[in-house]
């Protein structure tokens, strides 16, 4: 099937977009789909706009003909709050009472779960590009590791006294283990996930973006993610919430401590660190 000779005929004639599906034998709810996202257009003044229309963010287009207006409203709007609740709202303007139970009803409905699952799987499949991309981003962000910017652990060095390297009777050199971090090289890394760098009297410290703020994102999208990345981001929350409860179960326990601080310190934004 040859779209642009489709969209050709449609915007060189006079043609309807039902006579034109029934013509090349393609569903008019995939036609009307197309003609939105692509920006099909008989007015040859809106040839420029077209070409902008590329760069936008396409607007979802609701394919079955078994649903009914309120029911379509219903999809569009479950796609963009992933609540079913408010979905229901917007679309039947109701009260908040009437929706809790209706909304879940909707989503037993057959007809209404296949159109938002092909909805969702547009988006998926990267159609809605602008959404995807701030989705990954958060994706990004919430599983991000500390491995991902430094390598450290503990490593054998030649012992240093007052007067320089100390040796064995023997002149092998004496060795102690020492803690390491060392940063990887800024080309390594997504930049894009450190909001701050900053070299102190205590040596350098890296704040990362907002993990918290990114599983809370993803969790009211969560329909949107791959089987993969749900398991993950239940790991990554569990992970979270457990080190932020050991963090601050320890500043309660060492509020008097004098210790000094690390040499080089690795800031998640959740940790109390960052305080």
């Amino acid at each position: 099937m040859n779209w642009d000779d489709i969209r050709k005929e449609f915007e060189t004639s006079k043609i309807t977009l039902k006579a034109l599906a029934e013509k090349h034998d393609v569903k008019i709810g995939t036609l009307k789909s197309r003609k939105s996202r692509e920006g099909w257009s008989r007015d040859p003044t809106k040839k420029d706009a077209t070409k902008k229309k590329k760069v936008a963010t396409p607007e979802p287009v609701i394919e079955s003909n078994d649903l009914t207006d309120k029911q379509e409203l219903f999809c569009l709007y479950y796609i963009k709050y992933f609540n079913a609740t408010k979905a229901y709202q917007k679309a039947y303007g109701c009260a908040y009472s009437t929706a809790m139970v209706e909304g879940s009803k909707h989503l037993r409905n057959p007809k209404i779960v296949s159109e938002i699952e092909r909805l969702k799987t547009e988006q998926q499949q990267g159609i809605f590009l602008d959404a995807k991309d701030i989705l990954q981003k958060y994706i990004d962000i919430a599983f991000a590791d500390i491995s991902d910017f430094a390598v450290f652990g503990k490593k054998k060095i030649q012992a240093m006294g007052a007067f320089g390297p100390l040796e064995e009777e023997d002149g092998s050199p004496i060795m102690v283990e020492v803690n390491y971090v060392d940063f990887k090289e800024s080309v390594e890394v997504d930049g894009t996930l450190i909001t701050e760098v900053k070299k102190g009297k205590d040596g350098v410290s890296i704040k990362l973006a907002d993990k918290m703020k990114a599983l809370e994102m993803l969790t009211k999208y969560y329909d949107l993610l791959s089987e993969n990345d749900k398991k993950r981001l239940q790991e990554e929350k569990l992970k979270a919430e457990t080190s932020k409860a050991k963090a601050e179960a320890e500043k309660l326990a060492n509020d008097d401590s004098n210790k000094a601080p690390p040499t080089i310190n690795i800031i998640d934004a959740w940790s109390d660190d960052d305080e």
